[in-house]
């Protein structure tokens, strides 16, 4: 009797831009590889196409609602959802659509896994009970060691329900030798940065606690002093709405007397062009991160990092105090101290020859060996056999052997 094709449905509020939606779009396919069939649940978004792509099922669907009775009419929905078409297993990636999904799957007699994708505040017992439903999983599914000691921390639950799985870099498109020069050309004439000049970027949404601030204050530093004349500091990322910060981002440059060295350049598709075309890159979040994975691609791309010391980036990049210098892809600085992220800053741009080099590929080595999508893909679909009784990840392996096999 032939083994029943598992169904998986993943769900997010949007698929247009960020960690947790890429991890969804790498998911889905990774489940048809594995001989499942995965269906993704969004309002809608620029990546719904990819999933598509990969042989996913794409269903637009409300699932951004905060709305108490939007959310149980949502969970009646899915759970007609989750019996029509025979799903197995609800993987929820974030809180309001999770309370939807967990009752859905409770209902319907799904397997139901959350992915504990941010640290999310508990201010008050309201907010806390909102955020408990990501750890109500059957498994619990944290994106970095950070993260799941914060889980362990909040919620009396049996860690063996907690499985650690990094998030995943696409090694073949954070290669450098795969960005030709016409990208990096056009990247730079589309900023209106003209060759030769260094650039600095800052890549995340644009909103206060990810640092752009402080970010203009070391660059107000940075270019007081001589010989940093040719250094652009690019903000890459979506506003999503929040344009009196954009106004504010640009006032801080115009009043520090360096609005034509700082360009926000909005959502940037070719990623891979914008981190080979940067001399550094700067994670500056002032609240913790739950992962960054900024900071590995920008590794992966060999381009060292400069992270603020709170959540998971100090566990990403390597840099002293932890790891001797020798040892480092980066550098650590405090959340919020532009002084410090000027020094850093200074520090990495006079690496020259050799010392630049050394640094790039151990950067480019420990992304590699730590951080590949198909180890995150694997890991992921380990945890759905696990609950179903599958072998999801062992032909996606055989699959990613097979590919890999030359030709006789």
């Amino acid at each position: 009797m032939a083994e029943k094709r598992p169904t998986i449905l993943q769900i997010i509020p949007e698929l247009d831009t960020g960690g947790a939606e890429r991890t969804t779009v790498e998911m889905a396919e990774a489940i048809v590889k594995g001989g499942g069939r995965a269906i993704v649940l969004a309002n809608g978004g620029r990546m719904c196409s990819e999933v598509e792509a990969v042989g996913g099922e794409m269903i637009r669907f409300p699932a951004a609602t905060k709305n108490p009775l939007r959310i149980l009419t949502n969970a009646a929905a899915i759970a007609r959802m989750i019996r029509h078409e025979n799903v197995d297993l609800v993987h929820a990636r974030s809180r309001a659509p999770a309370w939807s999904a967990f009752i859905a799957a409770r209902l319907a007699g799904a397997r139901f896994v959350t992915t504990y994708h941010g640290i999310y505040n508990e201010k008050g017992r309201l907010k806390r009970t909102y955020n408990s439903v990501m750890a109500r999983g059957d498994v619990i599914i944290a994106n970095s060691d950070y993260t799941a000691a914060i889980v362990r921390e909040r919620y009396a639950i049996d860690p063996a329900r907690i499985v650690v799985v990094n998030r995943g870099v696409d090694i073949n498109r954070f290669e450098r030798a795969n960005v030709a020069a016409d990208r990096l050309a056009a990247l730079r004439k589309a900023w209106g940065i003209a060759p030769g000049r260094r650039i600095i970027l800052h890549p995340a949404r644009l909103t206060r606690w990810k640092g752009q601030i402080t970010v203009v204050e070391a660059a107000a530093i940075l270019m007081r002093r001589p010989g940093y004349e040719d250094v652009v500091i690019v903000f890459a990322g979506d506003a999503q709405g929040r344009q009196s910060y954009v106004e504010e981002l640009e006032a801080r440059s115009t009043a520090a007397g360096i609005a034509d060295r700082v360009r926000l350049v909005g959502h940037v598709a070719d990623m891979p062009a914008a981190l080979a075309a940067s001399e550094i890159v700067l994670i500056a979040s002032i609240e913790p991160e739950a992962f960054g994975r900024t900071s590995v691609e920008a590794q992966a791309m060999g381009v060292p990092v400069i992270a603020t010391s709170i959540g998971a980036p100090p566990f990403t990049v390597l840099a002293p105090p932890r790891h001797p210098l020798d040892a480092a892809t980066g550098r650590h600085v405090p959340p919020g101290d532009a002084a410090a992220l000027a020094a850093a800053i200074e520090d990495l741009l006079s690496l020259k020859g050799e010392d630049r080099r050394a640094i790039s590929e151990r950067a480019r080595t420990h992304a590699r060996r730590n951080y590949a999508t198909g180890t995150l893909q694997r890991a992921t679909l380990s945890v759905y056999d696990s609950l179903l009784g599958t072998r999801l990840a062992g032909r996606f392996a055989e699959m990613a052997m097979d590919s890999e096999t030359p030709n006789a």
